[in-house]
């Protein structure tokens, strides 16, 4: 039995030029997804055989393989791996009973498992889509074929903070020009998320957006991660491979943690951005590079440029267009929002109705949360579990709760003898933690909560006092 339907949705009737994305679902369970996507600006290819969806995966190059599946096969197998070596999104939607199965299919590489039913909004999600309507009063879908979009954690346009609605009012800016945007801030505090929403109001927004952290790759593979490699071109490389230069084309590339790329590839990365063309490793072949560079760090670079480990040329060409994002900590107004946001999310994953009391939103609005956005999530979802309808104080992590509490004894300390000055004990905080953070100084000003600037000019006023 063969079914196959290829529908192309033009994005409108003034706007012919534009290529929509592809999209491949592949189902046994009659045309339920393909339906719920009917609507979106995407070719969509469904097919209930396989080998028509192999021969789609070579020949379209989908940017998203829906695999709608009761159990794992051999076929079904090969076809995980065929759309990871395309650099395909590969969606799974099975059975809610079997926990194992969908860990099963995660391990193979998909990116998510939907447990049916499965709702448009959570298909949405997972596909990375998110309807908006632009200032010409068109509909688009915004589509990143490996993002989650910007809705799925937290829409910068509901945020009540006035420094959100600062960088809100920068992002809208920047986002329809073509310059290079650096993003500065902590751990946590959504530097993908403002990323995404530059991509999804840019004139990219229908090509893919490609999200790679700099810092977890190791060094032997960056180079191949970033521009691709051709077949033997060294040991290992059994196949050729496109790094995230090829797979973003005509779309957004966002280098997360750029400070910690290694000194002789940005070299290559800065004349990569003079030229705008590349080779894979292994080619003297040149391929264009047609991206729009979106960089982050959760370090000062200035501090990195001094200490040789970044270059200067390369920020600057970077820095064309800078964002300081702001922590947790000085946008509170935000807890409570993004709070309810998580639970929400929460509740319609497990089809609960957890509510939160008021006394216990008060308490994560007291907490500084130095881990962000993911520390906030992170606590929300373990005050869920132990929820039976009310998250209430009793179900907020001690950790919350008693901050200070649950730091005794824990780490490294220094004594202050009675008596001492304020100044005295300040100078000796400061060493202290210089000491334990191995004279990274970016690290220490964080765990003092105080600016690079201040801590600078206390080491120099310390050094011309002689006290250092």
């Amino acid at each position: 039995m063969k079914l196959v339907e290829a529908k192309t949705i033009p994005l409108s009737n003034n706007d012919s030029s534009a290529i929509p994305p592809h999209l491949l679902i592949v189902s046994n369970n009659g045309r339920g997804l393909a339906e719920m996507v009917g609507n979106l600006h995407f070719t969509t290819t469904y097919t209930e055989v396989e080998s028509h969806a192999r021969h789609i995966l070579r020949s379209a190059y989908p940017i998203c393989l829906v695999l709608d599946i009761d159990r794992e096969t051999i076929g079904q197998l090969e076809l995980i791996r065929l759309a990871m070596e395309y650099s395909a999104t590969i969606i799974v939607v099975g059975p809610a009973e079997s926990n194992s199965f969908a860990r099963q299919c995660l391990s193979q590489g998909a990116s998510h498992y939907l447990a049916r039913p499965v709702t448009r909004e959570r298909l949405y999600q997972a596909l990375g889509v998110n309807v908006v309507i632009e200032r010409d009063s068109r509909a688009k879908a915004v589509v990143g074929p490996e993002q989650e979009t910007a809705a799925a954690e937290f829409s910068m346009a509901s945020s009540t903070s006035v420094k959100m609605q600062e960088i809100t009012a920068q992002v809208r800016k920047v986002a329809p020009t073509t310059a290079n945007v650096f993003i500065r801030g902590e751990s946590g505090t959504g530097k993908e998320i403002v990323a995404q929403e530059i991509h999804r109001l840019s004139d990219r927004w229908d090509r893919p957006f490609v999200p790679v952290n700099c810092g977890a790759i190791s060094p032997q593979l960056i180079e191949s991660e970033l521009f691709g490699h051709e077949k033997g071109s060294f040991t290992g490389a059994v196949r050729e491979h496109k790094g995230v230069f090829e797979r973003a084309s005509g779309g957004t590339l966002f280098l997360d943690e750029i400070t910690e790329m290694p000194v002789d590839l940005q070299v290559k990365l800065l004349r990569v951005l003079e030229t705008r063309r590349f080779n894979r490793v292994g080619s003297d072949g040149e391929i264009a590079a047609d991206v729009r560079i979106v960089a982050a760090t959760n370090c000062c670079p200035e501090t990195k440029v001094r200490e040789g480990q970044f270059r200067a040329d390369l920020l600057y060409r970077l820095q064309v267009f800078p964002i300081a994002l702001p922590p947790l900590r000085e946008r509170a107004e935000d807890i409570r929002i993004l709070a309810r946001h998580f639970l929400r999310e929460l509740n319609e994953q497990d089809g609960r109705k957890i509510d939160f009391s008021d006394a216990a939103l008060r308490i994560l609005e007291k907490h500084s949360w130095p881990g962000n956005l993911r520390e906030l999530k992170n606590a929300v979802q373990r005050a869920y579990i132990m929820a039976d309808r009310l998250i209430t104080a009793d179900e907020i992590p001690d950790d919350v709760v008693h901050p200070l509490n649950n730091q005794i004894n824990q780490g490294p300390s220094v004594t202050v003898s009675i008596g001492s000055s304020v100044a005295e004990a300040e100078k000796t905080l400061i060493f202290a933690t210089l000491h334990e953070c191995r004279g990274k100084k970016e690290k220490a000003a964080n765990i003092l909560g105080v600016s690079m600037k201040t801590l600078y000019n206390r080491l120099k006023h310390y050094e011309n006092r002689n006290d250092a």
